[in-house]
C-alpha cells in the first residue's frame, strides 16, 4: 500500500477546488480501489477546535472530546484522495451511505494523534458503485479511534463486489425523545469547523446551482447532534456508533429524535418534525 504523508494540509477552498477539478473524470467500472493511505503524522487535539465542534453539534463540556471529533481531522485526507489522480471517479456527486465509528480509548485535549485514511472495499449497489474508506487515530502507536465510511458513486454500471446490505434492520419500535432545530446557517457553521464546504450545504443559492432545491445539512452534523442527546452526560472511555443516511435534511428544518434506549446505548432515528420520515437511522453502544 502506498503511503502519502501530509505535513501541511491544503485549505478548505483548495481541497474543494481539487474535488471540483476531478469532475473531468468519467465514472466507470474498476476492479478494485487503488491501495493508498494518506497520513497526518502529528495532529494535536486543540481545546479551541474541540470547543467549536462541540458547540455547533450540541455537546457540553462534560462530554469531553466527542467521539466523532477525530472525523474532523480525517476528513481533509479523504478530500485529498478524492481530488487526486489515484481516485477513479469524480468527487462531486459522491453520496455518503453509512458511517461507523469506534472509540477504543478516551481521547483528551492535548493528545498528539496520528491520523490515517486508507482505501477499502467495493460493494455492488442498485444505484452504482459503493465503496469504503477506513480511518484511524493512533496515540503513541496505539489505535484509539477507528471509522469506516461507506460511500456511493452514482451511475456506475455493473458495480463490483458483494451486494451492499443494511446493517440496521432491527424492527424494535422507537419512542419520541426530543426535538431540535437545524437552522438555515448550520451548514456554514459546521463547514467552518469541519472544512467541509461543499456548496450543497452552504446556502439555498449554492445548493440550487448543484441541483438541490435547498441547502442540505451535513450527515455527520446530524449524526453528532443525535449523539449529543443520546450519549451519557460525562466522557466515556469506549463507544461504538453506526448510522445509515436515509433522506436529505433540507434546511431550515425542525426534526425529531426517536429511540429505544437502555443503560448501554440506543437504537435511534432522526426524523422529520412529523416523525414519519427518517433522515438517518443508527445504533450507539457505550
Amino acid at each position: 500500500m502506498k503511503t502519502i504523508e501530509v505535513h501541511k494540509l491544503p485549505g478548505p477552498i483548495a481541497l474543494n477546488l481539487g474535488a471540483l477539478r476531478s469532475s473531468s473524470k468519467r465514472p466507470g467500472v474498476v476492479e478494485a480501489l487503488p491501495e493508498v493511505m494518506y497520513v497526518r503524522p502529528r495532529v494535536v487535539v486543540e481545546a479551541r477546535h474541540v470547543a467549536d465542534y462541540a458547540k455547533v453539534c450540541g455537546f457540553t463540556q462534560a462530554h469531553g472530546v466527542p467521539m466523532l471529533y477525530p472525523h474532523m481531522q480525517a476528513f481533509p485526507l479523504a478530500m485529498m484522495l478524492f481530488g487526486s489522480r489515484r481516485f477513479p471517479w469524480p468527487a462531486m456527486g459522491l453520496v455518503h451511505l453509512a458511517n461507523s465509528a469506534r472509540l477504543l480509548k478516551r481521547i483528551q485535549v492535548g493528545d498528539e494523534l496520528r491520523i490515517e485514511v486508507r482505501t477499502g472495499e467495493l460493494y455492488a449497489h442498485d444505484k452504482g458503485q459503493a465503496f469504503t474508506l477506513h480511518a484511524c487515530a493512533l496515540r503513541g502507536g496505539e489505535a484509539v479511534w477507528e471509522s469506516t465510511w461507506t460511500l456511493l458513486r452514482l451511475g456506475v454500471r455493473n458495480p463490483r463486489g458483494p451486494r451492499y446490505e443494511s446493517a440496521l434492520s432491527d424492527p424494535t419500535p422507537l419512542a419520541h425523545q426530543a426535538d431540535f432545530y437545524a437552522g438555515a446557517g448550520i451548514g456554514r457553521s459546521y463547514g467552518r469547523v469541519s472544512g467541509d464546504i461543499n456548496p450543497i450545504h452552504l446556502s439555498a443559492l449554492t445548493a440550487r446551482f448543484l441541483g438541490f432545491r435547498k441547502a442540505i445539512a451535513h450527515g455527520m452534523w446530524t449524526k453528532a447532534r443525535a449523539l449529543a442527546t443520546l450519549m451519557p452526560r460525562e466522557a466515556v472511555d469506549q463507544a461504538e456508533v453506526v448510522v445509515e443516511f436515509k433522506t436529505p435534511l433540507f434546511l431550515p428544518a425542525r426534526v425529531s429524535l426517536w429511540a429505544a434506549r437502555d443503560e448501554h446505548g440506543a437504537l435511534f432515528e432522526v426524523r422529520n418534525a412529523k416523525g414519519d420520515k427518517p433522515h438517518l437511522r443508527g445504533r450507539v453502544r457505550f
